[in-house]
């Protein structure tokens, strides 16, 4: 049989593998016995629109950072992603285990739908989820306690990388407090110039991110490191910088297993640009308030409070 491709919109997409996993009203005996064709599938209308809501988030989600449009490419990484990046909002746990609980039934359905399509079966194995999530509650991510993630001495870590262009990267998320979806992948055309930071008055390299839910606005790094970056695209005679986030964040986390420092990922160095950040706003004459506000809103969040987050109030 001749692979076809999931096409179609998001929504297109998620409907067509709602049909493969709701059955209303299949009985609970039925949803849990192994040899049941109604196994592991959904029999409340509320709880399937509860999923399929997540699966759309997930699946805009990877349109957006990942250029995929087509679920039938899901991996483990981009549910590993996908997960990492809601915890950054500090998620509360009800709402981290229903992510879990409905990416648990999109690897059912896929699994599904591929056996249907192929003569060769895909198989789809999501089970990274669950890891993340009993690291979030080990690590008190959610939102009923709190974990300080910044990096002691971030520029150790760095300096240690064995990759120069992750240790580009990881300065970039230091120094402008870029999500990491911001730095895997930076297009020549991004870059902004030298400009005046008007809190501080120094001259400041700028890089024109988009990142969560297509929010545009620039980061400031460096005079050293916006050469650096310029260099970069001059040196190799291309239009853009890109790194695997997968290869990014293993490295990091071997830098800070052999240097034995308690491993962030990459979130780490943005918590630490947050931190340093306020403190140089309140330095320069700004209240307290002004300054969560202002690092807000340069983190391409809106409300002053996400900041104090970072700070662990």
């Amino acid at each position: 049989m001749e692979k076809a491709k999931m096409r179609g919109s998001v929504y297109y997409q998620t409907a067509v593998l709602t049909k493969l996993i709701f059955f209303e009203g299949a009985k609970k005996s039925d949803r849990v016995n192994p040899n049941h064709e109604h196994y592991g599938c959904v029999s409340s209308f509320k709880t399937m629109e509860s999923y399929r809501n997540v699966w759309n988030n997930f699946f805009n989600y990877l349109q957006e950072h990942f250029k995929l449009k087509n679920c039938e490419l899901i991996t483990d990484e981009h549910i590993k992603s996908y997960i990492e990046y809601k915890i950054e909002y500090y998620p509360s746990k009800q709402y981290l285990e229903k992510i879990i609980s409905a990416l648990g039934k999109l690897e059912i359905a896929l699994n599904r739908y591929s056996k249907e399509k192929y003569q060769f079966q895909i198989i789809y194995d999501f089970k990274i989820r669950q890891k993340l999530l009993n690291n979030a509650r080990d690590l008190k991510l959610v939102a009923n306690n709190y974990h300080n993630r910044v990096y002691d001495n971030p520029l150790l870590i760095i300096e240690n990388l064995s990759n120069p262009k992750h240790q580009l990267a990881a300065t970039i998320q230091l120094e402008g407090g870029a999500r990491s979806e911001g730095v895997t992948l930076i297009k020549k055309e991004q870059l902004k110039d030298i400009k005046i930071d008007e809190i501080t008055n120094k001259s400041v390299g700028v890089i024109e991110t988009k990142e969560k839910g297509g929010k545009v606005g620039d980061v400031f790094i460096s005079t050293k490191t916006y050469e650096t970056l310029q260099n970069f695209f001059l040196q190799n005679n291309t239009s853009y910088f890109k790194i695997s986030y997968q290869e990014y964040i293993d490295d990091i986390k071997t830098t800070c297993q052999k240097l034995n420092i308690t491993h962030h990922e990459s979130h780490g160095f943005r918590w630490t640009f947050a931190q340093n950040r306020v403190r140089e706003y309140q330095n320069h004459g700004y209240t307290y308030e002004q300054a969560l506000q202002g690092v807000s809103w340069e983190m391409k969040h809106f409300r002053a409070n996400i900041t104090e987050h970072y700070l662990g109030h």
